[in-house]
C-alpha cells in the first residue's frame, strides 16, 4: 500500500543509496581485514579517492541534466600537460601556467557545451568527439612523452599538511562550493528542472540551452582541476594519464544518487560514491583479490547500484 509515509521513506533511501552502499562495503571489509581501518590505509583512500571525487562532482551536474560528459578523462590530461609545460618548458610559472591550462579545460567545456546546447548534437557523441580530441592534443604537445621538472610550488598540491593530504583540501573547497552552486542557487534549481524535463522548463522561462552549456563548463574545470593534482602527484604530465576516469566519474555519481536518467543528483552524493569504489579497490587489494576478480566485484556492485536507483525511482512514480 502507497502512503505518504512510504513516498517519504523512499525519497530518504533513494536520497542516501550511497551512504547505505558505502556502509555495506566498509564494515565486511573493516572485519575481514586488520589493516582496513588503520590511519595509515585511510589517508591513503583519502589521497587516491579526492581527486576522483573532483571529477564525479562535475560529472553529476552533467548526468543531472540527462547528459554525460565522456571528455573528463582526456581533459584532464591535457589540463595536467599544459601546465607542466607552461610552468617548465615556457618558464611561465606554476600558479599563471596552472590558471591558463584551467582556462584551456573551461574552452573544451564551452566546446561540448555549445555542441549540445545549440547544435542538437547528442551528450555522448559530442564528449566523445572532445575526448578523442583532447587526447590527441595531448599526445600532440607531450610528443608522447612525460613532461618532468615541476617545482616545489606544483608537487605541493599532492603532498601533505599537518599530516592530512592536500587534494583532501581541495575536495572540500570545491565541495562547498559546487553544492552551494547546485542546492543553493538559482542556477542550480535550473539544473534540476532541466533534468526533470526540457519542455517544461522552457514552458517555465528557462533557457535549458544556457544551463547546459554552463553545466560542461563547470565539469570540464573539475576534470581539469583533477588534472593538476594528478600531475602534481606523479611528479609529471603523462600523455596517457587519466585514462577510464570518465568511467569512474559516472559510476561514483550513480553509486552516489545520480540518475542516468537526468533530474536527481547531489553533490554529497557524488563524493560518496566515489569513496564507495575507493575503499572497495582498496579493501580488496589489502585482501589480495587477484586484479581480473576485482573487474567482476566493481561491477556487480556497480549493477545493483544502478539496479536499485531504478527500482526506487519506478516505486516513487507509483507511490
Amino acid at each position: 500500500m502507497n502512503t505518504p509515509s512510504m513516498k517519504s521513506f523512499l525519497s530518504l533511501v533513494r536520497a542516501n543509496s550511497g551512504l547505505v552502499i558505502l556502509l555495506l562495503v566498509a564494515i565486511p571489509l573493516s572485519v575481514l581485514s586488520v589493516e582496513f581501518l588503520t590511519g595509515n590505509n585511510l589517508l591513503t583512500v583519502a589521497l587516491q579517492t579526492s581527486m576522483i571525487a573532483i571529477a564525479a562532482i562535475g560529472m553529476t551536474f552533467a548526468l543531472i541534466t540527462g547528459g554525460v560528459d565522456l571528455s573528463v578523462g582526456s581533459v584532464a590530461a591535457l589540463t595536467g600537460a599544459l601546465a607542466a609545460g607552461l610552468a617548465t618548458r615556457s618558464g611561465l610559472g606554476t600558479y599563471p601556467a596552472m590558471l591558463l591550462a584551467l582556462c584551456a579545460a573551461g574552452l573544451v567545456g564551452a566546446v561540448n557545451g555549445a555542441m549540445i546546447s545549440w547544435g542538437r548534437i547528442p551528450p555522448f557523441v559530442a564528449t566523445l568527439a572532445s575526448m578523442a580530441a583532447a587526447r590527441g592534443l595531448t599526445l600532440v604537445y607531450t610528443q608522447g612523452r612525460p613532461i618532468s621538472g615541476l617545482d616545489a610550488n606544483f608537487t605541493f598540491w599532492a603532498g601533505d599538511v599537518a599530516g592530512i593530504p592536500v587534494p583532501l583540501f581541495v575536495l572540500l573547497v570545491v565541495g562547498i562550493l559546487t553544492a552551494v552552486v547546485l542546492h543553493r542557487s538559482v542556477f542550480g534549481n535550473y539544473v534540476f528542472a532541466v533534468g526533470g524535463g526540457e519542455e517544461t522548463a522552457r514552458l517555465a522561462g528557462i533557457s535549458p540551452a544556457k544551463i547546459k552549456f554552463g553545466v560542461y563548463i563547470i565539469s570540464a574545470l573539475c576534470a581539469g582541476l583533477t588534472g593538476l593534482l594528478l600531475t602534481a602527484r606523479l611528479w609529471s604530465a603523462q600523455p596517457n594519464s587519466g585514462t577510464g576516469l570518465e568511467l569512474d566519474a559516472i559510476a561514483s555519481s550513480v553509486l552516489g544518487g545520480a540518475s542516468l536518467m537526468g533530474g536527481a543528483g547531489s553533490i554529497g552524493g557524488a563524493i560518496t560514491g566515489t569513496f564507495i569504489i575507493g575503499i572497495l579497490a582498496n579493501g580488496l587489494n589489502l585482501l589480495e583479490v587477484p586484479s581480473y576478480n576485482q573487474q567482476v566485484i566493481k561491477g556487480l556492485v556497480f549493477i545493483v547500484a544502478v539496479i536499485l536507483d531504478y527500482v526506487l525511482k519506478r516505486r516513487l512514480k507509483r507511490a
